[in-house]
């Protein structure tokens, strides 16, 4: 028998400035169910989430919460004032019976020490604070709005474990599709002002929707209905895309054992490379490069080389130095020592985090073109203005729109639009995906994987990188960079594990130095969470079974003919010997590092 629901939405409707947004949209969460809210940007999602925490009142429709429910929502931009830091801000979140060790066990698990004050956050160290003001209480309802803004890889992978662990039913709006993933089981679609819901998680989504676009589109052709509308044009454009991006991976899996191929041949082939050099192969070549900041390495000791046509994916954690390594390898900051050397002939493109300003007076297609024509160069192929900002999900109409009257999602697009429609080949883009809508997302894909020159980029997407990288170059902390084929889930493969924090932020950050009994209390007074006792329990026989794997591919190995009789399958045992290997040194890390918290908090 299904329980009822914590929280429900019946036919919300809610009108801005004489336009309706929302048109009859329903909303059912369940004890314990994870529901992702997806819809485009402008749809209504944040004001829905809204609507069912109660901040704001839709005209009409049905809120109801089952009396004793408690629901905590995390908004885009929290509110921090008033509070004298941040342990007060977090602890003015927990109830009566709430554990209020908890509060300094998150602020710890985010990288925050509790004392900091409102006014000193930067956004991701207050979208940090936030969260663990919604976690404290474990609530009965999670209503999350873009919950991995502002977050590195290590903080997003931390949130999907709590999550994960937590009883709480949530409710997540994000544009990262792993952390949808890996949490939703259930989906509702926001589309025109009303829900569709779908009883399986983010991952079956876009099939999903393309079905019902694709009946939706037939039924409209059925009744003779000529398909005019800018947002029909758009929506039934979804379909078309993402199977065009389905065979692009196929081409990314080609262009990742191509680069496979060449790092394994680097040493036999060093004079061709040499010869080619000259006709522009070569883009960038760091040799030796170091950089410091004071007593703090931030890369040390490295040698690169990147070719025409890779696509490189910078990761690690905030305060790594991703962007002065860009800065290092685009020759626009000297190293302390080494030499990095830019190939003949280089026009750069860079999209930074900041964005760039648009002229809001300026339109459209003025943008895009400079005020020059009508039309743009992309990677060298010429092409109408019109076609360029159809790529992009403009209308044809809006050509002539002033920029000041975009909403926020066109104006991310248009700064990317305009970026790529600069001559360049080599692209260099620092955290591209920030606030982009799925849509939006996909034509990026699009772009880069149609691009003919060389692309780097810093993202904490995980999915956009898979779908995009031919190798990554990863954070290893104390200033070294080690580089992997492939995109960031073939990267913990053969690495073993994810991103891990920067541990040495603890040096730049100090924690409370004057309080070391109550920080000695709160971790002796922390319990191991569900996810650690089970890990403790598990890993021992996975270790086994993965020392026995080993002593299989070994013996496999073992055989001094096999090189020459198959080096296909030479090659295979030693890239799974490798990985296993990999596997086993984190699996034996992560024991250690449990074992060691069980006799901390039980002596």
């Amino acid at each position: 028998m299904a329980l009822p629901p914590l929280l429900l939405l019946q036919d919300i409707a809610l009108t801005f400035g004489g336009t309706p947004l929302i048109e009859s949209a329903d909303l059912s969460v369940s004890p314990g169910e994870r529901a992702c809210l997806v819809g485009r940007n402008g749809s209504g999602k944040s004001t829905l989430l809204k609507i069912a925490a109660g901040q704001i009142e839709a005209d009409s429709g049905k809120r109801f919460v089952q009396p004793g429910a408690t629901v905590r929502y995390l908004a885009q931009e929290p509110d921090l004032s008033g509070y004298p830091n941040m342990l007060a801000y977090v602890e003015a979140g927990l109830g009566p019976g709430d554990d209020p060790y908890r509060a300094r066990y998150l602020l710890e698990q985010l990288g925050l020490t509790g004392e900091e004050r409102p006014s000193d956050l930067s956004g991701g160290e207050a979208r940090r604070a936030a969260l663990a003001h919604v976690l404290a209480p474990e609530p009965d309802i999670l209503l999350l709005d873009e919950p991995t803004n502002h977050l590195d890889l290590p903080a997003i992978e931390w949130l999907e474990g709590e999550l994960r662990s937590l009883r709480s039913a949530l409710v997540l709006i994000s544009h990262d599709r792993r952390f949808l993933e890996s949490l939703s089981q259930s989906t509702v679609w926001l589309d025109r002002g009303r829900t569709r819901r779908m009883d399986q998680g983010f991952a079956h989504f876009e099939e999903w929707r393309d079905q019902v676009l694709e009946q939706e589109e037939a039924e409209h052709h059925k009744l003779g209905r000529k398909l005019v509308a800018e947002a029909d044009w758009l929506r039934y454009g979804v379909t078309a895309r993402r199977k065009r991006n389905v065979r692009r991976l196929g081409n990314l899996h080609a262009m990742r054992q191509q680069y496979r191929d060449r790092k394994r041949a680097v040493g036999t082939v060093s004079m061709t490379l040499a010869e080619a050099e000259q006709s522009g192969t070569l883009v960038v070549e760091a040799e030796g490069v170091s950089k410091s900041y004071g007593e703090r390495p931030i890369v040390s000791n490295l040698s690169l080389r990147i070719l025409r046509g890779d696509r490189l994916g910078i990761i690690g954690p905030n305060g790594a130095g991703k962007t002065t390594l860009i800065n290092l390898l685009t020759g626009n900051l000297p190293p302390d020592s080494g030499r990095v050397r830019l190939g003949a002939n280089l026009q750069m493109v860079t999209l930074d985090q900041r964005r760039a300003s648009l002229d809001p007076n300026a339109t459209v297609a003025e943008t895009l073109t400079g005020g020059r024509g009508d039309s743009v160069t992309i990677g060298g192929q010429t092409k109408h203005v019109i076609g360029y900002m159809k790529d992009f999900l403009f209308s044809p109409e809006q050509a002539r729109t002033p920029v000041g009257v975009l909403s926020g999602g066109e104006r991310n697009r248009l700064m990317l639009a305009r970026a790529l429609a600069q001559p360049s080949n080599l692209l260099v883009l620092d955290e591209p995906t920030n606030d982009l809508d799925l849509e939006t997302l996909d034509l990026l894909q699009e772009m880069i994987t149609d691009y003919s020159g060389t692309v780097i980029l810093v993202s904490h997407d995980r999915d956009f990188l898979d779908r995009t990288v031919s190798s990554v170059l990863v954070s290893e902390g104390e200033g070294r960079w080690i580089e992997y084929a492939g995109g960031y889930s073939d990267m913990v493969a053969q690495r073993g594990q994810g991103v891990r924090a920067r541990t040495v932020e603890k040096e730049v950050k100090p924690r409370n130095a004057e309080k070391p009994a109550a920080a000695s209390s709160v971790q002796a007074r922390r319990k191991l969470s569900f996810n650690e006792q089970h890990d403790l329990k598990t890993l021992p026989k996975r270790m086994e079974e993965l020392e026995a794997k080993i002593a299989k591919v070994q013996e496999i190995l073992a055989d001094p003919e096999l090189y020459s009789r198959d080096p296909a399958r030479f090659q295979k045992a030693m890239d799974a010997l490798t990985q296993l290997q990999a596997e086993l040194h984190a699996a034996e890390e992560r024991w250690l590092e449990l074992e060691m918290l069980r006799e901390e908090l039980e002596g």
